[in-house]
């Protein structure tokens, strides 16, 4: 909490009104949208209707929620006539997030997200039923690329479409530049990453930082910042916080993704294993077992990670070593170190309230989830 700013109680509610009005935005952008593609051929109704769903589909809105607390941070009102332009522009980080994640699960082979096909699973199995030509998954990958190509494209409309005066808009442009930029480019790094089996702790903390942390708290705090005419050393902050906080919840997902239940998480338990993924949870596994010159654990962690067949039982034999490793608990300590720095980082920041109270109340419920 930052100097001199009386603590403030915020209602349960905030937050769940926040949702639902980012829900209401994007559901009727996307209706807008829909109608537009309609008039190039009906047929296309049946693209943009999964992806609205898919956008649509219960997502927590972490973006946009921590870029608004980042704009009331700054001196935001949530009765100023800014509010209703920052709200659409802040929802445009939703698109950009389904961009990642439709892309992500194709790079990745991933089955199910959020309990439900994925989205390339679920258009090949459309073009098996139709007993259409050609290759059912070729033809699933292909119509996810083409759809997380539009929900970025469309991010970008209702960003630059939201209503926010020039000079405002002007200075959150770079901000938002620089989010698709890093997002991107962490991505690469993680496709690269498995491609080449480099399993340092380095590289999967560099992944974090760019492909997650920054487009999930630390661009869309400083996007709040740029909206809401902060100064440097408030946005600078901002950025500490983020980009902390930003791995913190990154590693949380490694957790998950290996020790999660997947009835919470919505995803098979050691998916993560089975996609290959150099997460720094197993990062630090392979970092002990070579200083430790234990041949056996190498040898279940490199035949299990990037094998799609692993049963339960090997997923169960790959979380022993983790534990036995102290791999898990190495990443818990570090989520904890991480989110204490990002909450001192924001502490030193002149945060107007009701944020300098939600912010840190947000970071807890980031590193502390379940799913």
């Amino acid at each position: 909490m930052s100097p001199g700013h009386p603590p403030t109680v915020l209602p349960p509610e905030t937050d769940a009104r926040l949702v639902e009005r980012v829900d209401r935005v994007l559901a009727d952008y996307l209706a807008g949208r829909a109608v537009d593609t309609a008039q190039v051929h009906p047929c296309i109704t049946e693209a943009t209707d999964a992806l609205s769903e898919f956008v649509l589909a219960g997502g927590k809105r972490v973006r946009p929620t921590f870029a608004w607390w980042g704009w009331r941070g700054a001196g935001g009102l949530p009765d100023d006539a800014l509010a209703e332009p920052v709200l659409r522009a802040i929802s445009a980080l939703e698109l950009v997030q389904a961009n990642a994640l439709v892309h992500d699960d194709v790079m990745d082979a991933s089955d199910t997200r959020r309990g439900r096909p994925t989205v390339h699973v679920a258009f090949a199995e459309r073009h098996r039923a139709q007993d259409w030509l050609g290759s059912s998954d070729r033809f699933g990958a292909g119509v996810a690329i083409l759809l997380g190509d539009l929900a970025l494209a469309w991010a970008d409309d209702l960003f630059h479409d939201s209503g926010l005066p020039e000079r405002i808009e002007r200075r959150a442009r770079r901000v938002w530049a620089g989010m698709r930029t890093d997002m991107l480019s962490g991505q690469y790094l993680d496709v690269r990453g498995q491609a080449s089996g480099d399993d340092s702790l380095e590289t999967a903390l560099r992944i974090d930082r760019y492909k997650t942390a920054a487009y999930t708290i630390e661009r869309p705090l400083q996007l709040g910042a740029a909206l809401g005419d902060a100064s440097a050393e408030l946005e600078s902050a901002y950025r500490r916080f983020g980009a902390d906080l930003g791995v913190a919840f990154q590693l949380r997902d490694d957790q998950l993704g290996v020790f999660g239940d997947p009835g919470v998480t919505g995803k098979p338990a050691g998916d993560d294993i089975r996609e290959g993924k150099r997460t720094v949870l197993m990062a630090l596994a392979f970092r002990t077992a070579r200083a430790r010159s234990d041949d056996a654990a190498l040898t279940v962690l490199t035949s299990a990670l990037g094998d799609p067949g692993l049963t339960e039982d090997d997923v169960a034999r790959v979380r022993g070593v983790l534990d036995e490793l102290g791999a898990s608990a190495e990443v818990e300590g570090r989520i904890e170190r991480l989110t204490e720095s990002a909450l001192a980082a924001l502490a030193s920041a002149d945060v107007a309230e009701p944020a300098a109270t939600r912010l840190p109340e947000l970071a807890l419920a980031a590193t502390r989830r379940q799913s």
